[in-house]
């Protein structure tokens, strides 16, 4: 289903959160208006949102505090995005010049900075102490996620446990969160709670891996960063997991030899490697299988549209190529 069609059972709540993305990151300092203008005009696809919109409705919200924490979300993953790219050193965000590059590290961890404290704000205006409880832990196992990414850089023996656990609290956390919020907004029963927060779980864990495999074999007008890039910066991520324990010593030998260098590899050679192995198909497969998870958590739901959508939702996550 194009993506379009999965927004359509929440297009009128779409189109609010984009409006008031917008309308809250006003500040008084222009490098901030500047700054956050450039980051929401990038054309992301705003996932995150959309997952709290959807698992709100699916369980009959009819509020509209969803759209204020829809918002919550957009910007502290907009905020990790700029701080990210700092870490990373990041030339493109988007197919387009990543922030740190036209304004300096210092505007791009300020405005950072800026959209968090902001999305707390607003937080405050739902008066849900257990809404702020998980934003909190959310935020927290973010950072720390980062931190363990950037602790095994360059570390060739990292086993795909520790990878998992990686990109769930860099990545998935934040999707747990949103589909968690969506349930707890409704008050629905804490078993849809659990149910969709799983759900939210599994499908940005496949959405990490998907962006992972990306990186070896998508293309870069696509996906609008550097292709091979994440070995570039020497991150470990599943396909070069898979080669490294699956491998012959010799491709062992080739992977260490290129997570410890900052420069490109023989990128079509090592394409080449990963496809012939199976590593690819190998970490495609793992997306599928935590898909799998996601679309099983949702059977606690009754049929609706908002459901359909989150299902094609999950499907839209694996059979990307951006």
């Amino acid at each position: 289903m194009p993506f379009q069609a999965i927004t359509h059972s929440i297009r009128d709540d779409f189109s609010k959160v984009n409006k008031l993305i917008e309308q809250q990151f006003f500040s008084k300092a222009a490098l901030v208006n500047t700054l956050s203008n450039h980051m929401f005009n990038l054309g992301g696809k705003r996932l995150r949102p959309l997952v709290l919109l959807l698992c709100a409705r699916a369980c009959d919200y009819e509020g509209d505090a969803h759209l204020t924490l829809a918002t919550v979300i957009e910007y502290i993953h907009t905020a990790t995005l700029l701080h990210d790219d700092v870490v990373d050193k990041s030339p493109l965000r988007r197919g387009k010049p990543a922030a740190h590059t036209q304004w300096g590290n210092e505007a791009a961890v300020l405005v950072g900075d800026f959209l968090y404290s902001r999305a707390f704000q607003l937080m405050t205006q739902v008066g849900n102490l257990r809404v702020m409880q998980i934003f909190a832990d959310t935020t927290n196992t973010l950072a720390e996620g980062e931190a363990l990414q950037l602790l095994n850089r360059h570390n060739p023996n990292l086993c795909e446990t520790e990878y998992v656990q990686i990109i769930q609290a860099k990545t998935a956390k934040l999707f747990e969160a949103a589909a968690q919020l969506g349930a707890i907004l409704a008050q629905a029963p804490s078993e849809v709670e659990s149910a969709l927060g799983q759900y939210g779980l599994h499908l940005g864990t496949a959405f990490q891996i998907m962006d992972d495999l990306l990186d070896y074999q998508g293309s870069s007008n696509e996906t609008g960063k550097p292709c091979f890039h994440d070995l570039c910066e020497g991150k470990v991520t599943l396909p070069l997991i898979h080669l490294y324990h699956q491998g012959s010593a010799q491709q062992r030998a080739l992977i260490e030899q290129a997570i410890h260098r900052e420069e490109l590899p023989d990128t079509l050679a090592m394409q080449q490697l990963l496809t012939s192995s199976g590593a690819l198909r190998y970490t495609h497969q793992v997306a599928k299988d935590y898909i799998d998870k996601a679309l099983s958590a949702l059977s606690v739901l009754p049929p609706s549209h908002f459901k359909t959508s989150a299902e094609s939702l999950a499907h839209f996550a694996v059979e990307r190529c951006y």
